[in-house]
């Protein structure tokens, strides 16, 4: 059977109907690019009805009347003015263009040579550690596509890896503390040393987001911190670790930044701290902080081990009973302070039995800052004397009752000197500066989320505050304002915030006091810090 030809509409057709859509699109193309400037202008006159509307809409019923007359007085200036209808045209116009304009960016069509070779390491690197020869469809193979295995990613003015999402397989053993270490490890020296990284392990995802930290700033110096009475502030942290701000005075000028506050007083879970660190780490500025902010509010006895001479500045003052560099005086300030803390428990239990408000001998902290006591207690060993720190079982079982609290600084090496009481009730801890994974878990209870660096300023560390989670920490920097290499500001900052110096307490030389008037315990305040003072310097 023959077939019919078709109509010569159908045969040669199509091709005016392709020419045809060509001319049009191209017609359309050339309107558009002839009236762009017109329909920025309307889309802006939209923009800004909308928002006039609003705003109206917003605007409370009691203040629509003098808004409108602000609005007709404004026009008829305008309308008188020279010129003034042509100018409010053209101010309308150019403001209708600016917000009508094209708002959506161009998106990078994906990562350059150089960061998809950064990612292609990174996936190989982790394939031995993601892969097990039983997977028959292996997410991580040598050679296999990265962006399967990697959700998102990001990448600093450096061309180095700032945010990493990665997935992995669901058989990892993400629950155990060793395999993650290794994992943290690894994408910690692929990824750049000489950043701090954060890393957040989502097992039921199975993802594991990784992001580089910016450095803390060290600019903050010793200032009055807006805190409350019984609130500590030990340093500074990440926005994401906290939700409180305070505002603090810069180099970069007033500004807020998230602090880790330590609370004590009676209804504090971590009423005692222990600082931990290596020479040069921030261990005694952060002690020397620590009494400035106490001094506010309550009183601070202080035993230098080491006897350089750190808290200098703060002899004499008002609020500190004592500060003592040798075994006799810290043996004898310490026994009064064990006796002091069972003076104020007797008190505060009569009170309570009487129905009565705690006495107020007892209300005003008390804190016993100890800097390196391991010292003098190996000075003790050798003259057959008493360990200083056994005198502070008292303070450190019942000082959240009694209002007194507890600050111990030591080094790395006498970590083991310690005495087991030092240890049970100090649970909230500070590391300062670089340090092992052993020492951060032996010192902290566990490892950070974070990867130390293996240089780090003075100051900087880790904070815990019990079972809490682990905090970068940067101590404000509160040097000696009496060592010559203190600068002029750091030490003009912490010269104003010492408290007055108290005049001498008798205007004639006193007789010898015995040690046992003094641990009585039937004195409390500067006058029995005085007493303790006198003991040191004629012992």
């Amino acid at each position: 059977m023959a077939r019919r030809p078709l109509p010569r509409i159908l045969s040669n057709g199509s091709d005016r109907i392709v020419r045809g859509r060509e001319l049009a699109r191209s017609a359309a193309e050339s309107a558009t690019d002839v009236l762009h400037p017109l329909i920025t202008i309307t889309r802006g006159l939209r923009r800004l009805a909308t928002a006039g509307r609003h705003r109206w809409s917003g605007t409370p019923k009691d203040r629509r009347g003098p808004l409108l007359f602000l609005l007709a007085a404004i026009v008829l200036v305008v309308a008188f003015l020279p010129f003034g209808p042509l100018l409010a045209t053209i101010t309308i116009m150019a403001a209708a263009a600016w917000h009508g304009r094209d708002r959506t960016g161009s998106r990078p069509a994906g990562p350059d040579e150089t960061q998809t070779k950064r990612l292609e390491s990174l996936y190989e690197a982790l394939v031995p550690y993601f892969s097990v020869p039983e997977d028959p469809a292996p997410l991580f193979t040598h050679g296999g596509d990265w962006s399967k295995a990697f959700v998102s990613y990001a990448f600093d003015g450096t061309g180095r890896v700032s945010q990493l999402t990665i997935r992995y397989p669901a058989y990892f053993t993400d629950g155990e503390a060793a395999s993650r270490a290794r994992i943290e490890q690894l994408l910690h020296t692929k990824s750049g040393r000489g950043r701090e990284y954060r890393f957040e392990w989502d097992e039921e995802g199975n993802q594991l987001a990784v992001t580089a930290l910016p450095p803390l700033p060290v600019d903050i110096g010793a200032q009055h911190f807006v805190t409350a009475p019984g609130e500590t502030v030990l340093g500074f942290t990440d926005p994401a670790g906290v939700q409180r701000t305070l505002p603090v005075i810069s180099g970069a000028g007033r500004r807020d930044v998230p602090p880790v506050v330590w609370r004590t007083g009676v209804r504090s879970t971590e009423p005692h701290l222990l600082a931990v660190g290596g020479p040069g780490s921030g261990t005694t500025t952060l002690l020397r902080s620590i009494a400035l902010q106490a001094l506010r509010h309550g009183d601070a006895l202080i035993v230098e081990g080491g006897g350089a001479g750190e808290y200098a500045c703060l002899v004499g003052r008002v609020g500190v009973l004592a500060v003592e560099c040798e075994l006799t005086g810290a043996l004898a300030a310490l026994e009064w302070a064990a006796h002091e803390t069972e003076r104020r428990l007797i008190a505060l239990n009569r009170a309570r039995q009487a129905g009565q408000p705690p006495p107020e001998d007892t209300r005003r902290p008390l804190w016993l800052l100890l800097d390196r006591p391991t010292v003098l207690g190996q000075l003790a060993a050798t003259e057959g004397r008493r360990d200083p720190q056994s005198l502070l079982q008292v303070p450190l079982r019942h000082g959240r009752a009694a209002g007194v609290a507890v600050v111990v600084a030591e080094q790395f090496d006498g970590m083991e000197c310690l005495i087991e009481p030092v240890r049970q009730h100090t649970r909230a801890r500070v590391l300062l500066g670089p340090a092992s994974a052993a020492q951060l878990e032996a010192v902290l209870g566990t490892r950070p989320s974070t990867t130390p660096t293996p240089t780090v300023p003075a100051g900087r560390g880790y904070a815990r505050l019990g079972t809490a989670p682990v905090h970068r920490l940067q101590v404000p920097a509160t040097p000696d304002p009496y060592d010559e290499a203190t600068s002029e500001a750091h030490r003009q900052a912490v010269l104003s915030l010492l408290p007055e110096r108290t005049a001498p307490a008798d205007p004639e030389p006193a007789e010898p006091a015995d040690v046992t008037d003094i641990t009585a315990g039937d004195r409390t305040g500067p006058e029995a810090g005085a007493k303790v003072t006198k003991v040191t310097a004629e012992g």
